[in-house]
């Protein structure tokens, strides 16, 4: 037995007349009653009871035909589930996002990703250092990842997005708050807040890396994991802070945000994944958000 007997027969019982049916399935009668006869003579019952006007269903071809229509309908739903999967359409993908782009970029990020992508349940985690991110990626923890390199894995694949200015987060009333453009220089002597250094922060390295190019010695207060954690230490005057430009979009009352001047205060952007990953539904969204920015 195949599909074929299956879709002979479904077509015989709803249209009760095999030449109707030949018709339907764009094929010629006697073959159709042959196979028909097979089916019958394979199950050892009559499914059809034949006269010379007309095609009944017998009671045992009721109750085969509507296991017949299910069963064609899971072949069906399955062949277009197939298909859905190899086009990127469905699927599950978890998406990690470090905390300097949670706050601009994944709300617009999410919405795009859902509304191209309906069929593929998305879940975010945001403020995660790169660190983190790179294990979450190698555990499957997390499927994509929107870091701050370096990420020195050769298992990942990594795309730079583009190069975010960076800010610095200052109280207001503080002695720089009045400035229009601040250099790493004006940071001596001022009390900073960074990312974690125990937690390996792309950013702390960055921030640090200024300081020294400038000849400016860190006097670090605080070392924090989050960047909203990081922010509300800087709207309760305990600091000032360096941060990606993104985070302008967490407005704290008593926080000003000032332009860093020069050419290297900068800092990238990427999106990653495994590099074994080859999922449709993977590279569609790698692809949706490498065309966002």
């Amino acid at each position: 037995m195949d599909l074929r007997h299956l879709r002979y027969f479904v077509a015989v019982a709803e249209e009760r007349h095999f030449g109707r049916a030949a018709e339907r399935l764009h094929m010629a009668q006697p073959p159709l009653s042959q196979q028909i006869r097979q089916l019958e003579a394979e199950l050892g019952v009559e499914l059809l009871h034949r006269t010379t006007r007309r095609v009944d269903v017998t009671e045992a071809g009721r109750a085969y035909l509507e296991r017949a229509r299910a069963i064609l309908a899971e072949v069906d739903e399955a062949a277009q589930h197939a298909r859905r999967v190899a086009a990127g359409s469905v699927g599950h993908l978890a998406i990690g996002c470090v905390g300097s782009a949670t706050y601009s970029l994944l709300p617009a990020l999410s919405r795009r990703l859902t509304e191209d992508l309906p069929g593929v349940d998305f879940s975010f985690r945001g403020e995660m250092l790169a660190p983190d991110q790179v294990e979450a990626l190698r555990t499957g923890a997390i499927d994509v990842a929107l870091l701050r390199p370096p990420a020195a894995d050769l298992s990942l694949t990594v795309h730079t997005l583009r190069r975010d200015r960076l800010v610095v987060a200052v109280p207001v009333g503080h002695r720089l708050a009045g400035r229009k453009r601040l250099r790493v220089a004006d940071l001596a002597g001022a009390d900073l807040i960074v990312h974690s250094a125990d937690r390996r922060s792309v950013m702390y390295d960055v921030v640090l890396g200024l300081l020294r190019d400038a000849g400016v010695e860190p006097h670090i207060r605080h070392e924090v994991g989050e960047t909203s954690t990081l922010i509300t230490l800087v709207a309760g005057g305990l600091g000032v802070a360096v941060v990606p430009e993104p985070v302008t979009a967490l407005t704290l009352d008593g926080v000003a945000y000032l332009p860093l001047a020069g050419a290297g205060a900068r800092v990238e952007l990427a999106v990653a994944h495994r590099a074994d990953r080859a999922e449709p539904h993977l590279a569609r969204t790698v692809g949706i958000i490498r065309s966002a920015f």
